[in-house]
């Protein structure tokens, strides 16, 4: 028989029943659009965190009490706040490098509940210097920022978050108003726009900053968290962090302090989501073998109900390869068409999650899933199509 006339009686099969075939496909349908969608949050999740990185200082360099491993992510070695031996006076030391180093500054992190008239917030904290917000890329939008002779005297001042002030304030003016930190009162002197992550933990909408030095007085410490390093370029970072490293070796044990980059936190970041991606997609994969199983139950139990049509079409000429391919094209059909509606579900479903979550849909989880689903329809399609092929035509004519 003509190919063509092959294609022709498979697709004629299919479509003289519209619901089997609806159903048969729909567990690629299914397994196609939850992989693209799953692929497509992780990529969009590692484009966002990088995209915030970035916003908050492309060029800046930490330095981290304690031996801090990125090899495995954050999970290898934490940095040891707690043993911190990081000092005020390293830091203005570094900013006075100059060279690769455009500045460089303080920061501690206290957790807290700040209140004001009834209205509390458990956030961070953050002790800063003067030039950190130049360093981390923040910008005040209201009031003005934490200056120098702040730090100095160590002034009851801070600076909120756009997250805080709604919370605590909602429309009404915050500016010269006293918040209650560690039953110490603090003066609001400005308001920070609107910003994501800052890196590290630290979410720029919902923190405090206050003078680094009004931050080691709440806690009672004479040592800083750590220390960050604006380089001029990203060019220049590589000198830089070898310049703070001849510093730091001078100063403290090797195992007492750790230099990292933020692009090495952040390549880190996406390795660790990476693998988290690839297992989210294997996992929605598995529904693409539980719908080629689905397939070859339903063609077998076609090629049960089309027993006699088999043998009277071999009983007039047709060959066992003829009826073959013919099943073989109806498996494929059915996985390519659920295929192709799956990766229209799951592009639009990608879509609608834009509008809340980051989501990206990439070329290759789209040609990963119509390829399995196109893999699938030809594997889970060969078992009934041999199956139909091998019938004895005179068996077939008499099957009731």
């Amino acid at each position: 028989m003509d190919i063509t006339e092959i294609f022709r009686l498979s697709i004629k099969a299919i479509l003289s029943n519209k619901l089997r075939a609806f159903l048969t496909m729909l567990g690629i349908i299914i397994g196609v659009s939850c992989v693209i969608l799953l692929v497509a949050v992780g990529q969009g999740l590692q484009l966002y965190i990088t995209q915030q990185f970035e916003s908050l200082g492309a060029n800046t360099v930490a330095v981290l009490p304690g031996t801090v491993s990125l090899e495995n992510g954050l999970s290898g070695s934490q940095p040891n706040f707690v043993g911190s031996k990081l000092t005020l006076k390293m830091a203005d030391d570094l900013d006075r490098l100059g060279g690769p180093i455009e500045a460089a500054g303080g920061a501690s992190q206290i957790p807290s509940t700040i209140q004001y008239k009834g209205k509390s917030k458990y956030t961070t904290v953050a002790g800063i210097t003067a030039n950190y917000s130049d360093i981390r890329n923040l910008t005040v939008g209201s009031g003005r920022n934490i200056s120098t002779t702040d730090v100095d005297s160590a002034r009851n001042v801070a600076v909120i978050g756009d997250g805080i002030r709604e919370t605590l304030f909602g429309q009404s003016d915050s500016i010269g108003k006293d918040i209650t930190i560690a039953d110490n009162k603090f003066t609001v002197i400005g308001i920070l726009e609107n910003k994501g992550s800052g890196g590290l933990g630290l979410d720029i909408n919902s923190f405090v900053a206050i003078p680094i030095t009004a931050a080691q007085r709440l806690n009672g410490s004479t040592t800083i968290q750590a220390m960050n390093i604006k380089a001029r370029s990203k060019e220049d970072i590589p000198a830089a962090i070898d310049l703070a490293k001849r510093y730091m070796s001078k100063q403290l044990k090797k195992d007492e302090y750790s230099v990292l980059d933020q692009q090495s936190l952040v390549s880190s970041i996406n390795s660790i989501l990476g693998i988290v991606t690839a297992a989210l997609g294997g996992i929605a994969a598995i529904s693409l073998v539980v719908g080629g199983i689905g397939i070859m139950n339903i063609m077998l139990v076609s090629v049960t109900e089309r027993t006699k049509e088999i043998g009277l079409r071999k009983a007039i000429g047709a060959k066992p390869n003829d009826i073959l391919i013919q099943f073989l094209i109806e498996a494929v059909v059915l996985s390519l068409v659920g295929g192709g509606i799956g990766i229209a579900l799951g592009y639009g479903g990608s879509l609608l999650i834009q509008r809340a979550f980051p989501a990206q849909v990439t070329f290759w989880s789209v040609a990963l899933a119509f390829g399995v689903s196109s893999a699938v329809g030809i594997i889970f399609g060969v078992a009934p199509a041999i199956r139909a092929s091998r019938l004895e035509p005179i068996e077939a004519l008499r099957y009731e």
